[in-house]
């Protein structure tokens, strides 16, 4: 039965990142749908959506990760399945700005799903079994992103709302399934009642930093996810500005990087911790990520964007082991809530990032006399570089 529900588990996230991926290749063209200009002022407006998500996620993923806490994670996950479902076809349906702008915001809630579900594999792992399984999580990302562009892609040549419909339609089926086969996770007398503070995200995450040795890893989580989210939010915008790609280039590109990016969690990362210890392979996800983003933001030709799109896949190594460091310096009661935390910081990362990237890549393409699209990788660099004194101090929190 923990097979069964472990496989429901993957495959929600992967469906949390299909959803998420599909939206990527056709932004653009949804943008165009609902008015926006030129190339710059679309990947601006693209950029409120994926900040409006999440603000949604960053307001919810606390106050769902304690409420799973206190009353276990089958039916908080259930009932978050079921509100992505529903804002598929609002997305479908979408023809205005406004109405994605809703759609955008229910998905941040149910966006929580995402902290209940790394808090159930809490659950059921051991301090020392939490890396590998954190990594299957990147690896379910990482089919979603491969499948997610594709079908974003591919459906959008019959219609721009057909991606949505699919994923829809994929929600409903995961919700019939985990009702059958998903165990609760979290027994009665490992509950914790929900105390008035949980549901403020801003005390949820400075109850969190107060946690001895916590705050490290949580800082240095926010400042990657806030440098990673140039990828999803400026990649069709970037690779059309500089290359021209259509929207089914784009989603075969993304769905490329998914297959990297499954391959480095699933396959690489087990060996990688086995051999080498997880502190040395987050070193080696750290100088990935630099030589990534320096890359992606000088390169010029197609080839050079392939190779740098291998040590973009290889930095990813990083959030899982970042999580995993987090997940054990907690007790069992506090995995929801410690999820929720990261997911919250994250999300703050990810309601900054898009508007400061692409209002960045706006003037650096459409504003100023400097022509450089690879300027917001540029920072993100930057950033990376800032978080290298951090985690040389994790070399003790790390499993070995």
């Amino acid at each position: 039965m923990q097979n069964r529900a472990y496989i429901f588990i993957l495959i929600t996230l992967m469906i949390d990142a299909i959803g998420i991926g599909l939206v990527f290749p056709i932004m653009p063209d949804l943008m165009d749908r609902v008015g926006a200009g030129s190339t710059g002022e679309g990947a601006l407006w693209g950029g409120v959506l994926m900040a409006s998500y999440a603000g949604a996620l960053f307001l919810f993923a606390p106050i769902i990760g304690s409420i799973s806490d206190a009353y276990g994670r089958k039916p908080v996950l259930i009932a978050a399945l079921t509100v992505l479902a529903i804002d598929y076809v609002i997305m479908a349906m979408a023809e205005v700005f406004w109405v994605l702008l809703i759609g955008r915001i229910l998905a941040g809630i149910a966006g929580a799903t995402y902290t209940t579900a790394t808090a159930y594999i809490a659950d059921i792992s051991s301090p020392g079994e939490r890396a590998a399984r954190f990594g299957m999580v990147g690896a379910a990302f990482g089919i979603g992103f491969v499948l997610g562009p594709a079908i974003g892609g591919i459906a959008a040549e019959w219609h721009i709302t057909a991606p949505f419909w699919i994923a829809a339609a994929m929600s409903a089926a995961n919700v019939l399934f985990g009702l059958f086969v998903l165990p609760e996770s979290l027994a009665e007398e490992k509950r914790r009642p929900i105390a008035v503070r949980d549901f403020n995200p801003f005390k949820a995450i400075i109850g969190a930093f107060k946690v001895p040795g916590l705050a490290i890893p949580l800082v240095c989580l926010f400042i990657f996810e806030f440098a990673n989210m140039v990828y999803p939010t400026l990649w069709a915008f970037f690779t059309r500005e500089l290359f021209g790609w259509s929207t089914l280039l784009i989603g075969v590109s993304l769905a490329g990087y998914g297959v990297m990016l499954a391959g480095v969690q699933a396959g690489l990362m087990p060996v990688l911790i086995k051999r080498i210890g997880e502190y040395r392979t987050l070193q080696l996800g750290v100088a990935s990520a630099l030589v990534g983003f320096v890359g992606f933001g000088l390169i010029s030709t197609v080839a050079a964007l392939v190779i740098v799109l291998i040590f973009a896949a290889l930095s990813d190594l990083v959030p899982a082991l970042l999580m995993a460091i987090s997940a054990n310096l907690v007790g069992e009661d506090k995995q929801g809530l410690v999820q929720g935390v990261i997911a919250s910081l994250a999300s703050i990362a990810a309601f900054l990032a898009p508007l400061f990237m692409t209002g960045v890549f706006e003037i650096f393409v459409d504003d100023t006399g400097v022509y450089l699209p690879g300027a917001p990788f540029l920072i993100g660099a930057v950033l990376i570089i800032a978080i290298v004194p951090l985690i040389l101090r994790l070399r003790g929190a790390a499993q070995s």
